[in-house]
């Protein structure tokens, strides 16, 4: 790689732009990170697996620090950076996991930079800012994108520094090869198994932490199970289903460490299995899904799939409960959960009564009232069915636990 000349110090204050355009630009954050999103995958295809792949929260994390850090240093020079920073080594790392040079990553840099650029122009017009000010912009811009570089390049070297025959790098690249999707040529993970002394198997169980994890974890676990620890979203990969024998390692490990276990499936879907236990962890984070040291996604599949696009599970609600739309908050709330548990159960007037704790008079004529409501819907397949499934998810964000 051709030297380059030393990037400015990190942390530089991006003088001589004034404090106060920090707030003409922080709105524009959001848009941006979208527009440079779609424009990164047009002009470098071998981005996309990684934008919709299941580091892409991470990697709209890193796009968002590099905005925010630049933004809130116009507003603070001396604002705290440590997360961008090891998001943008990450990277770098990344980068050299997939065997690339740097060339094309420095490319994306200077294309949002230039995409950043005209948003500012566009800001310029609209307030009626100075060329000087505009001028002054750009040049603190592209200091900042070999800042940018620089750090990304610490951990690209990070990685090529670490000998071919540390086993345990091997299997970390292997393991990240297996995750990001999609599938290796069949040579290429057979050539990587063999230098990392490993057996791909048919099948294998992902396991998603909660960070941060100890490092004892590491030496708990079985040979063959792939870790990375030192991820923003540490997960494992175990070879297999996971038996009782598994299943004791893992709770020995990792002494009360947070994880949810992935299904169990093929190494090509490894990047769902460890996506929807990730989803699952924040589902107990919101408090959706019970707290447990191991929490087992199988168990929260149809909680999973019901909130698993929340915006269109709202306006799926919206429509279907529209016929009460006209009643009060209270007398509202009493119909829909008396359907919610007429529609899941299909019990008689006297059991939902039981368990809603009403007299089953009082269902019957709740039960009426929603016949009026709802007239055919009720027994038409289709809106019987999304009403259900509107029921349900409004029960699990209410935190009710149904699975």
């Amino acid at each position: 790689m051709p030297a380059t000349a030393p990037p400015p110090h990190i942390g530089e204050p991006l003088d001589p732009l004034p404090r106060e355009f920090a707030n003409l630009m922080r709105p524009e954050i959001p848009g941006l990170i979208k527009e440079i999103g779609v424009e990164v995958q047009r002009t470098y295809p071998v981005y996309a697996h990684l934008f919709n792949g299941p580091h892409s929260d991470a990697i709209r994390q890193g796009v968002e620090q590099a905005l925010a850090a630049f933004v809130e240093r116009v507003a603070d020079p001396g604002a705290n950076s440590a997360l961008r920073d090891e998001l943008l080594r990450k990277f770098g790392r990344v980068e050299a996991y997939e065997g690339r040079d740097l060339e094309t990553l420095q490319g994306a840099y200077r294309l949002g930079a230039r995409i950043a650029l005209r948003r500012a122009k566009s800001i310029g017009r609209t307030y009626n800012l100075s060329p000087t000010l505009i001028l002054a912009f750009a040049d603190a811009l592209f200091a900042y994108v070999d800042e940018l570089e620089s750090l990304s390049r610490e951990g690209y070297v990070m990685v090529q520094a670490r000998a071919v025959s540390d086993v345990a790098a091997l299997r970390r690249q292997l393991l990240y090869l297996v995750v990001a999707g999609p599938p290796l040529p069949r040579a290429t993970i057979a050539e990587l198994c063999r230098e990392a002394s490993w057996q791909l198997p048919e099948e294998c169980t992902m396991v998603a932490l909660r960070p941060p994890v100890a490092e004892l974890v590491q030496a708990g676990l079985d040979r063959d199970v792939l870790a990375d620890l030192t991820l923003p979203q540490p997960h494992l990969l175990i070879p297999g289903p996971l038996t009782p024998e598994r299943l004791e390692m893992l709770d020995a490990a990792l002494a009360g460490t947070p994880a949810c276990i992935g299904p169990t499936v093929p190494p090509a879907q490894a990047a769902h299995s460890v996506r929807w236990a990730r989803r699952v962890l924040q589902l107990v984070d919101d408090g959706i899904v019970p707290d447990a040291p191991l929490v087992h996604c199988e168990d929260h599949l149809t909680t999973l799939w019901l909130l698993s696009d929340p915006a269109l599970v709202a306006h799926l609600t919206r429509r279907e409960l529209a016929p009460l739309d006209g009643l009060s908050g209270s007398r509202r709330d009493r119909l829909i959960e008396t359907l919610r548990v007429h529609i899941s159960t299909r019990a008689p007037a006297e059991q939902v009564g039981e368990m809603l704790g009403v007299h089953a008079q009082t269902v019957r004529y709740r039960l009426r009232n929603l016949d009026g409501h709802f007239g055919d819907r009720l027994v038409d397949p289709d809106h019987r069915f999304a009403l259900e499934a509107a029921l349900r998810s409004l029960h699990l964000q209410a935190g009710k636990h149904t699975d």
